[in-house]
């Protein structure tokens, strides 16, 4: 290849490798010869011609994946991942590869550095809750492997990246204000993640903004479908129950439509409800909900730029946030005389 574009075989490595100081016309004539003779890098031959692996290693928590995963309720949290994540890679001559590791375990050390061992990553992907694991976090910082905390932040080694979960739920209650609802429910998340906390933040503050009153509004689940049925009939069996319930993820807010037909509340007309991650199976619940999408694909598309940069000596370690939306459904509406 390096004959037929007629540059020497360090140009060439530079190309696939995506270095800086490459003229761009000598960069476009190797890519037209790795085109023509349809060349693909071998990782092997990469990993031994220099430092880098080439390899990109994301952490997801082995019990709920597994859980998910047997459940087949619809969530995509791992395809998401797998979709930012792989691409990204892929485009700059990566693999990314995923591992399940149990962040309680009492093996962890020992498991994930043997895994360290065995695939030797440029950076190391973490998502909730491995990325607030200190004992994670120390193990891969003592390696000197970058790594970014997805869903985690503050001071700490590695890189963060969190989704403005605080700007979510805050849209998210105040979209709600704007149809007439004050009695607001919420429906936390897991204490163990940070991001369940935000999320009570937001809703706290647009609450607060608009005067309104929140102290007996707040229910705490585990994520579990479970908890969500437990927290939407303690919301519900107020004296003045809310009007409307904010979900910190989809199969709380599926546990609080079920509850919500048991007592007859019709959704929208007497009861609106929004999700947070609009996995798939919101879109075809009965009514659909609406819900904050959360950009999984994008962040950890993100991550696996930040991890390459540091690879290259190029780390940026400025805190990352990446904003979901809100998608509006069926689910939600005015509040009528017959919600109160």
């Amino acid at each position: 290849m390096a004959a037929d574009a007629k540059v020497s075989l360090q140009t060439v490595s530079r190309v696939i490798n995506n270095e800086p100081n490459v003229r761009a016309a000598t960069q476009a004539r190797v890519q037209a010869s790795i085109d023509k003779l349809g060349y693909v890098p071998l990782i092997a031959a990469q990993r031994l011609s220099g430092r880098r692996s080439y390899l990109i290693l994301a952490l997801n928590d082995r019990d709920r994946t597994i859980a998910d995963w047997t459940a087949r309720q619809g969530g995509d949290w791992v395809d998401q991942m797998l979709l930012g994540g792989m691409l990204k890679a892929a485009e700059h001559g990566y693999r990314m590869i995923l591992e399940l590791v149990d962040t309680h375990s009492d093996q962890i050390e020992r498991e994930l550095a043997a895994t360290i061992g065995a695939l030797q990553p440029d950076g190391v992907i973490l998502t909730p809750p491995h990325s607030e694991n200190r004992q994670i976090c120390l193990l891969l910082d003592a390696h000197g492997i970058p790594f970014v905390r997805i869903g985690a932040a503050g001071a700490g080694p590695g890189f963060s990246i969190t989704m403005d979960d605080a700007g979510a739920a805050r849209e998210a209650t105040a979209y709600l204000i704007g149809m007439g609802h004050r009695r607001i429910g919420f429906i936390a998340g897991s204490p163990e993640c940070s991001l369940s906390g935000w999320r009570v933040e937001g809703w706290k503050a647009a609450m607060s903004e608009a005067g309104l009153e929140c102290e007996d509004l707040l229910a705490t689940g585990d994520f579990g479908y479970q908890s969500g049925l437990d927290a939407t009939r303690k919301l519900l069996a107020l004296d003045n129950r809310p009007t409307a319930l904010i979900a910190s993820n989809d199969q709380m807010a599926l546990a609080a439509l079920e509850v919500a037909r048991e007592l007859d509340l019709g959704i929208p007309e007497r009861l609106s409800l929004i999700s947070f991650d609009n996995t798939p199976v919101v879109r075809f619940s009965q009514p659909r909900l609406t819900a904050v999408d959360q950009p999984i694909a994008e962040t950890v598309s993100k991550a696996v730029e930040l991890l390459i940069d540091a690879a290259r000596g190029e780390p940026d370690p400025t805190p990352m946030v990446v904003s979901g939306r809100l998608v509006q459904r069926d689910s939600t509406g005015p509040v009528s005389p017959q919600a109160a």
